[in-house]
């Protein structure tokens, strides 16, 4: 994964393809949808105390706000099979560490590889823990500075693919 552009996002093929979906759903039947909402309730008379029409509206603005993160994402991301199941370290990984005598597991990379049916932790390769744990295999023990300054000591335990 080296030479990734800095705000690249490493997806998987089905990640991109969900994504993909969701903005074409945005952009096409969504905007459309909104589009019919807020012209209808503009006819129901005067905007100031009209909260439909500003119910719409902020809905608008999200939706919007939602294509452009897709948009960006889509366009800038690294797709590819889920990374080989050789213990490694690196994006689409569910990586397992001890901290502080405790074990804790969560998916590396981006929140959007993983769908709504998930309940996984998500933490960015471009994390300082995320960082610190790229390239490393079960038994290696880093280092890493977290925000507060402080250094964390972890070990890593397990390192599989993803799988949705």
């Amino acid at each position: 994964m080296t030479g990734i552009a800095s705000d690249a996002s490493y997806l998987t093929q089905e990640a991109y393809d969900r994504l993909r979906a969701e903005l074409d759903r945005l952009t096409g039947e969504g905007r459309t949808d909104i589009a019919r909402r807020i012209e209808a309730a503009r006819e129901e008379g005067d905007l100031k105390e009209n909260g439909g029409y500003h119910a719409a509206k902020e809905e608008q603005g999200k939706m919007e706000a939602r294509i452009r993160q897709l948009e960006h994402l889509l366009q800038h991301a690294v797709v590819g099979a889920s990374p080989a199941d050789d213990g490694i370290v690196e994006p689409g990984m569910i990586v397992t560490v001890e901290m502080f005598g405790d074990e804790e597991t969560f998916l590396l990379g981006s929140r959007e590889i993983i769908g709504d049916e998930d309940d996984v932790d998500v933490y960015s390769e471009k994390s300082p823990l995320g960082a610190a744990l790229m390239g490393h295999k079960p038994g290696d023990t880093v280092t890493y500075e977290a925000p507060n300054g402080k250094q964390i000591e972890v070990k890593v335990v397990a390192a599989k693919p993803y799988q949705a």
